[in-house]
């Protein structure tokens, strides 16, 4: 049964979490897949945090991993061990296949070194790039950000917010859902005759456990997050107000409209962070493509039609 929640998107952490795994299972780069396999028995830089046979993973290469994460995810898995260590056990299962694969001289076919010259070209190509359109340090300035702002300010605009608690109940066995729809809807007399009273409510009730810890407080959303039967309950509650009963496919909910903000457009200062980024890979993509063109203008470039005919035929 997936666990009960008011957004679209149950487990939203732990799917951030398979996904920064993912992100760190060997091979997931494009042009890392490619790139030639690391020395399968190194010397030991250090304890080893784990062992597959003759393989090992040592707190070094584990270290190299995490320092080349971002920062939002590397927290994330100090945070969750078993996603690390999923991490770990697929690094080791491809480690003993990469010794299988030398053992039987795969390393050296024809189609594997000319894959492996194809993603060493990519990688020293990206790197040389990067080096090549580097954008100056104080880029972009004040008036250039603000400009940015100021043109963009119609997409800047957050929609209203609402802040609602719940108190859910599960609907585990489809015989139990008439029993439970009735506590239910005792919940809802019991919260609307007292709104007061619903944290108390939701904290002794909820089977929702993150919310009902927070006296079943979800925290201020966009309505576009919400399921669509608490969606349409929630944009009819007025604040302080009590919903009846709203039923999902996950159970039934009890809810409270307890804050709403209008909508608004964000402050430069709150985009400034996010703006500035995307102001420098904008200017570095340009910098990049106007390297690349004028690569095309030092020498003569001619393509010979009659043999690309051939290619094409």
């Amino acid at each position: 049964m997936k666990k009960p929640t008011l957004m679209v998107g149950a487990g939203a952490l732990a799917l951030l979490v398979v996904a920064v795994g993912l992100s760190l299972r060997p091979g997931s780069d494009p042009v890392a897949a490619q790139q030639p396999a690391p020395v399968l028995n190194p010397v030991s830089a250090g304890p080893a945090v784990a062992r597959l046979g003759n393989q090992q993973i040592d707190l070094t290469e584990l270290k190299t991993v995490l320092a080349s994460l971002p920062a939002e995810s590397r927290e994330q898995l100090r945070g969750n061990r078993s996603a690390l260590e999923t991490w770990i056990r697929s690094r080791l299962a491809q480690k003993a296949v990469l010794e299988q694969a030398d053992a039987q001289g795969w390393r050296q076919r024809p189609d594997v070194e000319q894959q492996t010259r194809a993603a060493a070209e990519q990688i020293v190509f990206r790197d040389y790039m990067l080096s090549v359109s580097q954008v100056p340090a104080d880029y972009p300035s004040a008036a250039e950000l603000q400009l940015a702002y100021d043109s963009g300010k119609a997409q800047w605009v957050t929609p209203p917010l609402y802040q609602v608690s719940q108190i859910f109940l599960a609907t585990h066995d489809p015989q139990t859902v008439d029993s439970v729809r009735r506590q239910a809807q005792e919940l809802s007399r019991r919260a609307q005759a007292a709104p007061a009273d619903f944290a108390a409510l939701a904290t002794q009730f909820s089977q929702d456990t993150d919310s009902a810890a927070r006296g079943g407080d979800s925290g201020m959303q966009p309505l576009q997050q919400l399921v669509p039967e608490v969606r349409s309950a929630v944009s009819r509650l007025k604040v302080g107000a009590v919903s009846d009963v709203v039923q999902s496919a996950a159970g039934f909910h009890v809810l409270k409209l307890t804050g709403q903000q209008p909508a608004r457009t964000a402050t430069l200062d709150e985009l400034r962070e996010r703006l500035t980024q995307a102001l420098r890979a904008q200017r570095q993509e340009q910098i990049a493509k106007a390297y690349l063109e004028g690569m095309l203008n030092t020498a003569t470039l001619s393509i010979d039609g009659a043999e690309l005919n051939k290619v094409l035929e």
